[in-house]
Formats: C-alpha cells, structure tokens, sequence
C-alpha cells in the first residue's frame, strides 16, 4: 500500500495494534546485539521448534533491547487481554519447558488473580523479572498515548527511576515491522508536521523544547537548525552520526537496532524544518545489525511513501541514504564524519564555518546524533512544553522558570563494577548517586563504589563524595568530566586510576587522526609518563610535567578528540593525586594493580594444597605438594594475578 493520508496511517495503526495484542500468546525474544551475545537466537529457535512439536499456535517476535542488559536473553510472554511475564536469562531448555506448559486459549483461566496461571498449569515463575495484569491502551488520535513507554517494568528498581523517551520503543516492538512502530504512535509526529505546521514552526517547537544535541556536544539542536534553514546555500542535507566510538558504549547502536523508524520519521521532520531533501544515517561498520535493521526501515519507509516524493500528499519530498563508516573513532567528529561520507581521510577541519552553514560538498548541512533525532519525533507528537517540562529541576517548575539548558532525558551504557548493568535513561539533572546506588545498585558484589567515568574514553573520573551532584552538561563539565555520549563506567576500590588514566589515554593516542601536533604527539608524550608510573619509575617532577602537558593538549588540539582526550589525566590528578604520589613517592599501587609495584604471596596458613594455582601459573611460578601449603617463586612470577583469581580460599593475597 501506499500511505498518502492520515487515514491510510490509522490502517496500519489497526494492523500493528493487531500485531502487539493478537488474540494468540505473543511471545517476544529480545534479539539486538546484547541478546544475541548471550544466546537469544538459540532460545528464539527452541521457543519456535517447541511449539512446533506441540501443535501450539503462537506469535513468535524477535524485538530489541529492553535495557536490562545483563539479564539477557529476556523473553516477554504476554497473554491475549490479560497480562504478561517477563523471564530472564532465558536458556533453550528453559524456553521448552515454558512451551510445555502453555495450554490452548480454550484452557485459559484465571487462578487468583495470578496471570501466571493463565496460559498453563501455571507458566514457570523461575526467571520471572516482572509479572503485570494487561492495561496499556493506544490510541492514534490522542497525543498523550503515543509514548506510553515500559510501564509494566517500573516495579524494579533498574527501571524505577527512569523515563523512557529515545528507548520509548526499544524490546516494545519488532524493529522490522512500520505497523508496530505506527501502533506505538510512531508517524503521527511527521503527519502533524507536514499538515499543520510551517517549516519555520518546527524549528520553533524544537528550539522551545531545550533539545540539545546527544552526541555529545550539547549544542541546542533547535539553534542548529536555524542556523542551517538561515544558511545561503543549495541542497541542504541531514546527517544522523551513527559513528558511536566509545569502548563500553551501545546506546546509538541499541536505537538503530531496536527502534530504526524513529530515527527514519526525526530524520524527514527535520529535513522539512531546514529544506533539505537528502539525508544521510552515518553507522559504523562494525554494527552490523543496526546497518541491517536501519536499511531495512529506510527501504521500507520508501515503498510506503513514507520517503521519497510527496510524503503525505504534502509536497515534501525527502530520501535517505544508509553509509556505513570508515571505521576510525574519530569519524564521531562532525567534520571527519563529513569528509568520510565526501570519500576522503576522516580527519577534522578547523571550525568556523560549522557543518550547517558549510558542510557536505559545501553546503549547509545539520549533523545530529542518533539519540537526538529519536527524541524529535516525541517532542513533535506532544509538543515542545512536554518536552521542556522534563527533567528534575524542570518538574515542578512553572513554564516561565524552565531552565532548557538541560531539558529532557539522556540514555546511559551503565557499566563496570555496578550490580546492575544495562542502558538507563534518566530526565536530566538526576544526581549520580541515584544512577550508581538506585538504578545500579551500587558496587558489583556489594563492594563501595570509588569514582565513575562519564562520558566515554574523553571523559573524567569522579570521586564517590561527588556523586551528590545532579546529571547535567554544565555541572559535569565543571566538575572536570563531560556528558558525552552516555557511557558511564563505575569503578571500586580495586581500580588503580592512574592505570585507568592510561587505559583511556591509550584508547585516544591510537583513534588520533595525526593531523594536529598537539593531539598527535601529546597523548603519546602522555602516555609514555603514565607508563613510567605504572612501572614504579616515575617521579613528582613527572606529576607537574603531566600536567602541564595535559592542559597544552586540552587547549591546543584541533578538534574535540584532543580537546577532551586529557580529561581522564587532569580529573584524576585532580581527586586521586594521593594515588598517583603513592606510585612515584612510595612506590606502591593502593588498589594492587600495577604490576611492578606489587607482589603476589600464598598465605600457608590458608592454603588446602589443591593445586588449582600451580595448574593455571602460565610461567610455573607456583610449586608444592598436593594438599600442602603452595610458594610463589617471585623471580618468575610475572604478577599476572591469575592465581589471585582462580583461588577458591582466597590463599593468595597481593602484597602492595
């Protein structure tokens, strides 16, 4: 069909609605890269041959993230009308047995009020994450029930706090399927648009909304966009950076993989809002899932009508092209991204002029990340008052107080030492300690949380005495991090930061493009003084000349690669300097990391002799007899802490 009017968008609303709640079990398996790692496909085939076998009728669905990645593979099983379990941790065995026990809806019945009961003798509680009686209700007329979110989740403390927005969708839906995403509301915002609204209106409504740019930045999306509309200059183009670097970062990956069409309708939106007719969705190579998936909607969207000429009957005309990325981390810089869609190195060129006054081929062209241009499709379904409304300093806040600068919500890769681990997200100015003690539930293994990491390999480290302090972009500059792209890694007390400072170091010495000295030769010269630390050989004097180089670097790089890159050296200088003096003054790693500044020793008293260290010592440093107390021969041992590591008695200590 082609879709020309709002009419023909209720008629796949209808279909998708039928698609979310058929009158037959809906069994759902979260299958983006995180599900799929820990063997979703597996499940998703026994669910599927299960049922087989057994003559069951079923609406088997692979969707997206849910967020809750650690407990993956989830498995949603909602009953027609009634309700739902969520299961965790899925295995193929776990799943036949869950098929087993499902009966024919003809033996339906409610047992006390337990939607357990329903599908079966009773379907299995083992893995249970959430259990809910069915009261979600869509309606593609009402604005305020297109973004209904994951409310059946906010009964557990990982999705208490949070709201969902750019994820609204995310382990909802079949990320293949433009009738589910209509059913959750998906297009209204681009009929409202190219009905009701001017091109100028738009970038009012996002300007009013105090959207600011996800990648990152910061900079208000809604400026950029004026600025771009305003260019002299033809054609304009929009850019969706899907470049997502970060080590232990997924967000823009889990949004491409798991909601693409939103990404798809906030690309045209905002094609119409600054005249362009040709977009492009920037993914990095190595996602190729989320290529996969965002090719499969932008094709889709294009036999619908959704894309290409005459969208709605509107006049608009708008196409997208999917490019996959060069693979170099800094082709995140908009620059560098630019140059590697143009065919040329991915290196950053000096700003001004910015990318939307002067941008691909020349031309005025608006850049914004993944997560960005999910949110412009909310914000244009309820308005930007709605939007501007969230956010913990915005929500009790009269219209005429709301501070936009940090408006809406952000999304998090949750990460390192925490309990729980998954993508969060929160309405800004939420403070750290709720995001590491309430959504993450503090150190893994119930150890004290030391500081956390934000904002990817260019971000700062905080201390745990900061963790009062609200989610912003301002505060956490100040603060020495920065906002970034949403990676958050927790640490504990047995993270060395001065090792962490070189980790990170090293991540943005190997990404640099070269093309600037600063960059080039000061993370390098960086680097080589961490090392001498790390290995015992290092001096005060190298703490001051560490410093020194850091804020050279910070000030002179070219682009916002070197510009950041020093920030995990300067923060932890900054709130850890008693740890990097204990490795130059006393030669000691605090948290027994660095190896040549600390010694492993089995305690005979502990040790029971079972020989697990002596057969995983990959020098044969260890010797003893079986059932006797083992020794260390410190000249060959390498400090590899790996018979720290497999004791079950806990024998060997690290002597700092």
């Amino acid at each position: 069909m082609s879709v020309r009017t709002r009419s023909d968008l209720e008629t796949l609303w209808a279909e998708g609605l039928a698609s979310l709640y058929p009158s037959k079990l809906r069994i759902s398996v979260g299958m983006a890269t995180c599900g799929l790692a820990t063997g979703a496909a597996d499940v998703y085939d026994a669910l599927q041959a299960e049922a087989a076998a057994r003559g069951l009728e079923i609406m088997l669905v692979a969707t997206g993230c849910l967020g809750y990645c650690q407990q993956e593979p989830l498995v949603d099983v909602r009953v027609p009308g009634r309700g739902r379990v969520l299961y965790a941790r899925v295995t193929p065995d776990h799943a036949r047995d869950l098929i087993s026990r499902i009966k024919a809806p003809s033996e339906w019945r409610h047992q006390n009020g337990d939607i357990r009961a329903l599908a079966a003798g009773e379907l299995p509680a083992d893995g249970a994450l959430a259990v809910i009686q069915e009261n979600e209700t869509y309606e593609i007329s009402e604005a305020s029930k297109v973004l209904p979110g994951v409310p059946f989740l906010n009964e557990l403390p990982f999705y208490a706090r949070q709201q969902k927005i750019i994820l609204r969708n995310s382990g909802l839906l079949d990320p293949t399927s433009v009738e589910e995403y209509v059913a959750r509301g998906g297009y209204q915002a681009l009929a409202r648009t190219l009905t009701d609204l001017t091109a100028q209106a738009v970038v009012d409504e996002v300007v009013r909304s105090g959207l600011r740019g996800r990648g990152g930045g910061g900079f208000p999306t809604g400026r950029k966009w004026q600025v771009c509309r305003d260019a002299p200059g033809e054609p304009k183009t929009i850019i969706c950076n899907g470049d997502e670097g970060d080590p232990g970062a997924y967000m823009d990956r889990t949004v491409l993989e798991s909601d693409p069409y939103s990404i798809v309708e906030g690309m045209t939106i905002g094609g119409y809002a600054i005249g362009a007719h040709e977009g492009y969705i920037y993914v990095r190579d190595e996602y190729p899932l989320a290529v996969e998936r965002v090719t499969h909607a932008v094709a889709r969207a294009g036999e619908l009508g959704l894309l290409g000429k005459d969208i709605l009957g509107s006049g608009f005309d708008f196409t997208i092209k999917v490019v996959r990325g060069a693979g170099a981390f800094v082709c995140g810089e908009e620059t560098s991204l630019i140059a590697s869609i143009e065919g040329g190195l991915g290196e950053p060129r000096p700003k001004p002029p910015y990318p939307a006054e002067r941008g691909l081929w020349g031309q005025p062209t608006v850049i914004n990340n993944v997560k960005t241009w999910a949110s412009v499709s909310a914000i244009l379904a309820r308005g930007a008052d709605w939007y501007a409304n969230i956010g913990v300093e915005n929500a009790d806040a009269a219209p005429s107080e709301w501070r936009h600068p940090n408006a809406g919500t952000v999304v998090f890769s949750l990460v390192g030492k925490v309990a729980n681990t998954g993508l969060v997200e929160v309405p800004l100015g939420l403070t750290l300690h709720d995001m590491i003690e309430g959504i993450g539930g503090g150190g893994l293994d119930g150890r004290a949380v030391k500081a956390v990491q934000t904002g990817g390999p260019s971000g700062g480290c905080l201390p745990a005495r900061l963790f009062h302090l609200p989610i912003d972009y301002e505060t956490l500059t100040q603060a020495g991090s920065i906002m970034g792209s949403g990676g958050m890694v927790v640490m504990d007390e047995d993270t060395c930061m001065v090792d962490v400072a070189r980790y990170f170091l090293n991540f943005t010495m190997a990404e640099s493009c070269g093309k600037c000295t600063p960059c080039r030769e000061g993370t390098r010269y960086m680097v080589q003084i961490l090392t001498r630390i790390v290995e015992g050989e290092g001096t005060l004097e190298d703490l001051v000349l560490l410093e020194e180089v850091a804020t050279w670097v910070k000030a002179a790089s070219l682009c916002g690669l070197g510009q950041t890159a020093p920030n995990p050296v300067l923060s932890t200088l900054r709130y850890f300097r008693d740890e990097y003096e204990a490795h130059v003054v006393d030669k000691r790693c605090p948290a027994g990391v660095c190896r040549a500044l600390i010694r492993l020793a089995i305690q005979p008293d502990l040790c029971n002799g079972c020989g697990l260290c002596l057969r995983e010592c990959p020098v044969g440093a260890i010797s003893g007899e079986k059932k006797s107390p083992h020794v260390i021969d410190q000249e060959l041992c390498t400090r590899c802490r790996l018979c720290y590591d497999v004791c079950p008695v806990g024998a060997v200590e690290i002597v700092r």
